[in-house]
């Protein structure tokens, strides 16, 4: 039997939906949430408001009201918990952050404002940087302009020359950020300035660029300091090679994190891992910005090295090039500001906005990892929470194509969206079916990009196999509790699955059903559910929908997720008996794990050809010609 702890991997998100919580954990977080904004308004902040969390602790921000400041103060705070339930050495690291910060004077980097303790709480207060975070603004609006590109690019490269001439105490100290990347930059639209922010792997480096020792003191050389590396992990979606294989801390390490994160932001990702399929060429780049690009991402360390020193030293001229926002690609029908981007799969989109909370479900991923590769040996060393939440959960012996497939799907999950995908690998090419439904309008064309990301690096995986997912509203699903693993779940009365009607009624066409994991026996389908559920399950099937259910059974909780559509309004009361029957054999189900079905209309199949790597595409030297 799978421990609770066994089925995590399930999840793509990087962080759970409170609405997949149980209730208990559900109100403890509340509970906390509560607590930390009225500690903050105690002590004189008012409008507070959480803006993020992680796997370390909690972000809120907050202003200081009139009467504590003058007016000419800037009084908008970021205020920084750490978890309470984590080890007390991994709660210093707050403390450990505030040190690093109070060294750093830059303006693109919002200041320090006072470290305290509450109690057994740490709280780190900073300056609160104007805008949104540009992992968020990529959401909203896809890839970014090379203008844009180009200017996020010129204000990094002087927070990173800052960092590397850093002195401290008339000694050069140069400075890591260590976790340079999309979600820890803060854009103002208005200025277009940018904030660099999140300190917490921040440490001195302890060899300069060029790979010298920066200590010349003996002793510290022979020291354990000089052994071992103060490095922090970072998110490995945007660290590279050297940060991630543990060797001593260097400034190396934050031009690859500004590399990662410039591309992700020009191509409409969440990672770095795609650029060997969708390359810096292909974005749409000044040819010289995308060539050092690839540089920089290349995995040959010598080219990594030069094309960040070509950058450093040459973005003070590049910053000076005149680009204009929306410019006509030479052989490319869109514009880079189209907001009728088409996608190459079918969605439909919704004119009435819905909030959901996308959560994304996919099948096992066997089939995708690298056999030659053995990450578990290679990083035993890491003992880091960030290491915990990406590697061993899913990304873990993968090559870089197939975790920019992952990360792509999980990138949709961002959006307010529901449906499916299944994609199906064969030699001659890839087959995709697909039912993606989104909530919102306005995210049209940053949704467009994202698919065709999905469908692009799909193209350059050349297996055989099958891959999977749901994605599905988590305000829908249900939640039951028991005491034990020994007493049934019993479901409250007038519990029901939600469902929905399509905008037209449309005849029964040829489908079938599958599980959302792979078809026949799969070793990740955990859960085996009552023959009598399954019965109803088939019946079901019989009936023109499009959808997906998926039962998570945990020791003392259980959760429905579903996402219905259906598409026979005339067979809308055998449909809504047939889902109330299942409610009603819920107690009946036993053992833990995960058991899912999917149903696709399957009526447009989109074939594609294998496809290794996206056509070279620069900014046209005069785009006036174009």
């Amino acid at each position: 039997m799978q421990s609770p702890a066994g089925i995590k991997h399930f999840y793509i998100p990087d962080e759970q939906s409170i609405y997949l919580l149980s209730h208990k954990d559900a109100k403890k977080l509340k509970d906390w949430f509560k607590l930390c904004t009225e500690q903050l308004a105690l002590l004189g902040y008012e409008d507070i408001q959480l803006i993020g969390k992680g796997a370390f602790g909690f972000a809120f921000a907050g202003n200081l009201s009139t009467q504590h400041t003058d007016d000419s103060a800037d009084k908008h705070y970021v205020f920084k918990f750490s978890r309470v339930n984590l080890p007390q050495h991994v709660q210093d690291r707050l403390e450990e952050e505030a040190y690093m910060l109070s060294h750093v004077e830059h303006p693109n980097v919002p200041p320090l404002i006072e470290f305290q303790r509450v109690k057994k709480q740490a709280i780190l207060v900073m300056q609160r940087a104007r805008g949104e975070d540009l992992e968020k603004v990529s959401l909203q609006q896809g890839p970014l302009s090379p203008r844009l590109i180009v200017k996020i690019a010129a204000q990094l490269a002087e927070v990173l020359l800052y960092l590397r001439n850093f002195q401290h105490n008339g000694q050069h100290k140069p400075i890591v950020h260590g976790d340079i990347k999309p979600s820890n930059i803060v854009f103002d639209p208005h200025t277009e300035q940018i904030g660099l922010i999140d300190w917490g792997s921040s440490v001195f480096a302890q060899v300069d660029a060029q790979g010298q020792y920066l200590s010349q003191n003996v002793m510290d050389l022979m020291s354990g300091e000089f052994q071992q590396t103060n490095a922090r992990l970072g998110d490995v979606y945007f660290i590279g090679e050297e940060q991630l294989n543990g060797e001593l801390s260097s400034p190396r390490f934050d031009e690859q994190g500004l590399a990662s994160t410039l591309y992700a932001l020009a191509s409409g990702q969440s990672c770095r891992f795609g650029h060997q399929v969708i390359s810096p060429n292909s974005l749409g780049l000044p040819q010289e910005l995308a060539r050092t690009l690839t540089a920089m991402l290349s995995d040959d360390p010598r080219q990594r090295r030069e094309g960040g020193d070509y950058l450093l030293r040459n973005m003070q001229y590049m910053k000076n090039l005149s680009l204009a926002d929306a410019v006509n690609l030479a052989g490319d029908a869109q514009t880079l500001d189209d907001t009728n981007l088409k996608t190459l799969i079918p969605n439909w989109l919704h004119a009435k906005y819905k909030d959901i909370d996308t959560v994304v479900y996919s099948s096992r991923k066997s089939f995708l990892r690298a056999e030659s590769c053995s990450v578990n040996q290679e990083l035993s060393y890491l003992n880091d929470a960030q290491f915990e939440r990406y590697y061993k959960n899913y990304l873990q012996g993968m090559g870089d194509t197939e975790k920019a497939f992952i990360s792509a799907v999980s990138r949709l999950g961002k959006y307010p969206v529901a449906g499916g995908l299944a994609i199906r690998w064969q030699n001659e090419g890839v087959y995709i079916d697909s039912s993606l439904n989104l909530y919102d309008t306005n995210l049209q064309k940053a949704f467009a990009s994202a698919v065709n990301n999905v469908v692009h690096l799909a193209r350059a995986i050349k297996r055989v196999g099958v891959f999977k997912c749901c994605l599905f509203n988590a305000r829908d699903t249900l939640h039951l509790e028991r005491d034990s693993e020994h007493v049934p779940f019993v479901p409250e009365p007038g519990m029901r699955i939600p469902y929905e009607l399509s905008q037209i009624s449309l005849s029964e066409d040829e489908s079938r059903m599958h599980s959302y994991f792979e078809d026949g026996d799969d070793p990740d389908e955990l859960l085996s559910l009552p023959e009598a559920m399954l019965a109803l399950i088939r019946q079901l099937n019989s009936i023109h929908h499009t959808g997906c259910i998926i039962f998570e059974s945990l020791p003392t909780h259980l959760k429905i997720h579903s996402y219905y559509t259906l598409l026979n309004h005339n067979m809308e009361l055998e449909f809504k008996s047939l889902l109330q029957d299942i409610i009603d054999l819920i107690p009946q189900i036993s053992g833990l794990g995960i058991s899912g079905f999917m149903k696709l209309p399957y009526k447009d199949t989109r074939f594609f050809e294998h496809q290794s790597r996206m056509p070279d595409k620069f900014y046209p030297r005069n785009p006036h010609q174009v």
